[in-house]
């Protein structure tokens, strides 16, 4: 017996660099599913709390490129629950970064394995949507390559997370290329272990007339537990700037949500 409804989404958002991109500039198909089948594990993870696996995915058609210098979002959803199993519905959504033009490249389906699962999955549980736009919510995974020899993150990787997330909410707040003026401070709470979710929650404190200061918050959790812990805040300003370099007014700023 299975449920067919929707449970509350995981999201993940990168950018598209040059190395994930074709000759046409446009971004690998490869890497896309790479994205999609992260955030798959991810929401099944989340819902589950044991160790799965994709069993398959039903046909995925790219309905519209995503280009070097735009954002992706990663969205998946549980959908429906079964004994051992469940799917994952994720779709994949291209953003220009400043003028915010979205476009849906593609959606598929994932269907995932609990392995060496004791008890039976738990069932959907109804979520709230509510009409405030959140702040900005990204997770990722620590693999083996982005940890020392203690096997916890480095501190460099977990700034270069936090600095991504400061980058994504404030271009989506400005509609304005970004770039970091300052670190004004970090706090490094608890180490991230390998095999970690991690999740970026990013806020706007303030606007000026060319700079922008975002709060991040790092927080790591335990796939199979669902134990958190909080694990480091920095503060951000980030500077709109023009085509020469130059910091230049914030013409319209609001929250993208």
């Amino acid at each position: 017996m299975s449920q067919e409804q929707s449970s509350a989404p995981i999201q993940l958002i990168d950018m598209v660099f040059p190395g994930d991109a074709n000759h046409h500039g446009t971004l690998f198909g490869g890497v896309a599913l790479a994205h999609m089948d992260k955030v798959a594990f991810l929401a099944a993870s989340r819902h589950g709390r044991a160790a799965f696996v994709t069993a398959s995915s039903e046909k995925i058609d790219f309905a519209a490129p995503a280009r070097i210098g735009d954002m992706v979002e990663v969205t998946g959803r549980v959908m429906r629950v079964g004994r051992r199993s469940l799917d994952v519905e994720v779709e994949l959504i291209a953003e220009a970064p400043v003028s915010g033009e979205r476009r849906l490249c593609t959606r598929g389906r994932f269907t995932l394995v609990a392995v060496e699962a004791d008890n039976l999955l738990p069932p959907m549980v109804e979520t709230v949507l509510r009409d405030a736009a959140p702040p900005l919510r990204m997770v990722d995974m620590i693999f083996p390559n982005q940890t020392n020899h203690y096997g916890t993150l480095y501190g460099g990787d977990a700034l270069r997370m936090m600095g991504k997330a400061a980058f994504i909410a404030s271009t989506r707040h400005a509609r304005s290329v970004m770039v970091m003026a300052a670190s004004d401070r970090i706090d490094f709470r608890s180490p991230i272990k390998e095999g970690e979710m991690v999740e970026l929650t990013a806020e706007v404190r303030m606007t000026g007339r060319s700079s922008v200061r975002i709060a991040v918050d790092l927080s790591a959790e335990d796939l199979i537990t669902g134990g958190r812990r909080h694990a480091a805040t920095a503060l951000f300003t980030m500077v709109s700037v023009d085509e020469s370099g130059r910091s230049k007014p914030i013409a319209d700023a609001k929250w993208y949500g």
